[in-house]
């Protein structure tokens, strides 16, 4: 296994441990931690990917685990956001639904021996997403007016990306979704 793979692996590795850290109430600075390791296995994304891309190590294997890493980071991410009720139920169902469809369509595509890279709104999607979480993140332990304001703004920047990105895939794609009979 690479290091750009063993990289998605330990971002993977970290989800648990994030919503540990973000969900037991008894850890002094759990959630401090909690952001703490949301960064870090954030940052590990892009480095996952500058390494694949540099060393010309990019494998079957990163192209499926390394998407899926993300979601399963950014799912956990939200959920949590949304027992804690910092995020809104239908801002987390709304990112999370054009993650299932846009993987839905890859899938398909994959079936038919196509790949979908990501696009510059799926990678502008991802950003965004990452730093209204880490906000919502650290609004959890330093809550004041600004910090709210400032999340709900980056949440609902996430939302529109997220849409705009999710239609971009669809139509650039859809010669891959056919109705056969």
């Amino acid at each position: 296994m690479n290091l750009a793979n063993k990289l998605t692996m330990i971002r993977i590795f970290l989800v648990p441990i994030f919503l540990l850290f973000i969900a037991a109430k008894g850890i002094p600075y759990g959630r401090e931690l909690a952001t703490i390791i949301f960064i870090v296995a954030s940052l590990t994304d892009k480095l996952d990917g500058y390494i694949a891309r540099s060393r010309n190590q990019i494998t079957n294997f990163g192209k499926f685990m390394d998407p899926l890493a993300d979601k399963l980071l950014v799912t956990a991410a939200l959920v949590s956001l949304v027992e804690l009720q910092i995020v809104h139920g239908w801002v987390a169902m709304i990112i999370i639904a054009r993650e299932f469809a846009v993987s839905g369509l890859r899938t398909i595509a994959a079936s038919d021996g196509k790949v979908i890279a990501a696009s510059k709104w799926g990678k502008l999607k991802t950003v965004i997403q990452i730093v209204a979480i880490i906000t919502a993140l650290i609004n959890l332990s330093y809550v004041n007016t600004t910090l709210n304001l400032l999340t709900n703004i980056l949440m609902a920047a996430a939302v529109v990306i997220t849409i705009i990105s999710g239609v971009d895939y669809f139509v650039k794609n859809k010669g891959t979704i056919r109705v056969d009979k």
